[in-house]
């Protein structure tokens, strides 16, 4: 049972007195409602008054819009809310993760390949000041993850790296600069990911490692984190069969299921062998990770009595509600666990003092406060972390540096994912890297995909000819100097694993170019591209797609600024060619 004057809570005897006397006069309903976080797409202000009236939800997430919207849509929340709200958002990146217009500071890899922790502190730092302008209370974040296997691409640039000593002095100065602003914080995803490839929106995670070795890794990560007072954790839909076994000797492979919905990996685990005494909540519950697990009127009761106290997202609200209301009814989820959730869950509440702001009205700060969000002083603290995180992979050809005054034509390749990701559109990226090349002073051509001649002209044999045909090698070796592949690929939720995806079959993308003229490439995502170019000898990873990073990385391909960032040997994918 959770002890709020404890770790992390550290309540007053006033702070308590309002938690349980809150509870008391509580009706069943309105427990229930705590226990669960819903996800706000529509931004239907009369729907979500009735949402609150009726079914009392303890917390909120949205999808983001831009500043201005979302403040007035968090005060909304607060104002029609008879307890206080937990407001989360998911900043991994920056305030960008808050609203649209918010500072995009760096990604976990992009942190985890500078030589210090300063560029996580100001990642966390961002990210409250944004947060917390807006409404919020509470940031989905640190990602606590440990990237060991380099085909995950889950958490390949949400993770700080594969050392844990590395991901843990980078999440707790996250977790110091977020504080700053008061925003509680969740380490996610217990109990680790990164050790296989799936996606657990599309499958359920494994984690098999071993216990011992577990716990000198992901447990270490995570008791690290709790004794220094993290408020929350995100329990991933991700099995840890041998530590399963271990605490329910016997258990048949068939009734091994994710951390959310295993009372051996949260309660005995998490809560008793490392001492959590915060709040858990569950990943999303519309990831198939859990939703295939069992039936879905067994998941959402199951997952808190598994010992999770909050639940993550409705799939229909009235049904959830009423799977999870049914579920206390036949004592799925029992009086004493129900109790146990709602003191964890207003706990933080209270922690956060809400209770007292909202009698003071101030649950909301000042509309003035927005001026924070994409300021000069975060705009120079992401430039910063683009000057220390972008890396050199390899240059084993000896093409750098190259720039106008040697390189003055240069043909430019943006690899895109396909354009239904981003609504059919061109990808704006392209038009990013076109004016940054030329800004630099490159005669930039940029390369027309297959994907750009559809928007364009539609599906044709004309297009499909222009896209697979690369005409005569030695004329464009005299018209061209330098060629930069700029590769903007990113997966969610859709494939298991995302790897380097042509235009078109035959494409003439595909580097036929390598042999002809000096080649830069550069990932703007993930860390692992080298795995499906290896004949590539100039390698760049630069973590983001921003024009801040784009103009960083041109600046430092020229020779003008060094290459200060570091990678592992995970950029290599395991093979040999790679190095080359």
């Amino acid at each position: 049972m959770v002890d709020l004057k404890q770790k992390p809570f550290y309540l007053s005897d006033e702070d308590i007195r309002w938690v349980e006397e809150t509870i008391a006069s509580m009706t069943d309903e309105e427990k229930i409602g705590q226990l669960f976080i819903m996800l706000d797409r529509k931004k239907d202000f009369d729907e979500t008054k009735e949402i609150f009236d009726r079914f009392h939800i303890g917390g909120c997430r949205y999808s983001n819009e831009p500043a201005e919207k979302i403040y007035e849509q968090n005060r909304f929340y607060q104002e029609h809310s008879k307890i206080p709200v937990l407001i989360a958002c998911n900043c991994d990146n920056g305030g960008d993760g808050a609203c649209g217009g918010g500072t995009y500071v760096a990604t976990a890899a992009a942190c985890g390949a500078t030589d210090d922790d300063s560029t996580a502190y100001s990642v966390g730092y961002v990210s409250g000041r944004e947060a917390a302008a807006v409404g919020c209370n509470w940031d989905f974040g640190p990602v606590c993850d440990l990237l060991y296997n380099w085909r995950n691409t889950i958490v390949n640039t949400r993770a700080y790296g594969k050392d844990p000593e590395l991901v843990i002095k980078n999440a707790k100065a996250y977790v110091r600069g977020v504080r700053e602003s008061g925003l509680a914080v969740c380490c996610k995803h217990f109990p680790g990911d990164g050790i296989e490839e799936l996606d657990q929106h599309l499958v359920m995670g494994v984690n098999t490692m071993e216990c011992d070795e577990w716990d000198s890794t992901f447990g270490h990560v995570y008791k690290e984190m709790i004794d220094s007072g993290i408020q929350s954790i995100m329990a991933g839909h991700i099995a840890l069969p041998e530590y399963s076994r271990k605490l329910r000797p016997g258990i048949k492979d068939e009734d091994i299921m994710p951390a959310t919905l295993a009372p051996e990996l949260i309660t005995d685990l998490l809560r008793g062998k490392l001492g959590f005494n915060g709040l858990v909540l569950t990943d999303a519950s519309h990831m198939a990770g859990m939703t295939a697990a069992m039936p879905r009127s067994q998941q959402v009761p199951g997952a808190i009595a598994a010992g999770c106290d909050m639940f993550l997202f409705f799939n229909d609200i009235e049904e959830d509600f009423g799977y999870m209301m049914d579920g206390y009814r036949n004592g799925i989820i029992t009086e004493e666990r129900l109790t146990d959730a709602l003191r964890r869950i207003l706990g933080l509440k209270a922690s956060l003092k809400l209770h007292e702001k909202m009698k003071k009205g101030t649950l909301i700060p000042e509309k003035e406060g927005l001026s924070v969000v994409g300021c000069a002083e975060h705009l120079a603290m992401a430039a910063e972390a683009a000057k220390k995180s972008i890396t050199l992979v390899k240059d084993t050809q000896h093409n750098l540096p190259v720039t106008p005054k040697t390189h003055k034509r240069a043909y430019a390749f943006v690899i895109s994912s396909p354009p239904i990701s981003r609504k059919n559109q061109h990808d704006p990226v392209k038009q990013l890297v076109k004016e940054e090349m030329e800004r630099f002073g490159y005669e930039t051509t940029m390369h027309e995909s297959y994907y750009d001649l559809v928007l364009d002209d539609g599906i044709t044999k004309e297009t499909e000819l222009r896209s697979v045909i690369i005409g005569k090698v030695e004329e464009f070796k005299k018209k061209y100097d330098v060629v930069f592949v700029f590769i903007n690929m990113k997966g969610y939720a859709q494939a298991n694993n995302v790897r380097l995806e042509w235009s078109i079959g035959h494409s003439t993308e595909i580097p036929w170019y390598v042999k002809e003229l000096p080649t830069i490439f550069i990932s703007l995502n993930y860390t692992n591209h080298l795995l499906d170019v290896p004949m590539a000898k100039t390698f760049i990873n630069a973590y983001a797609p921003t024009r801040e990073v784009i103009r960083q990385t041109i600046e430092k391909a020229a020779g003008e600024a060094a290459f200060e960032g570091t990678c592992n040997d995970n950029v290599f994918c395991g093979r040999w060619d790679t190095r080359l």
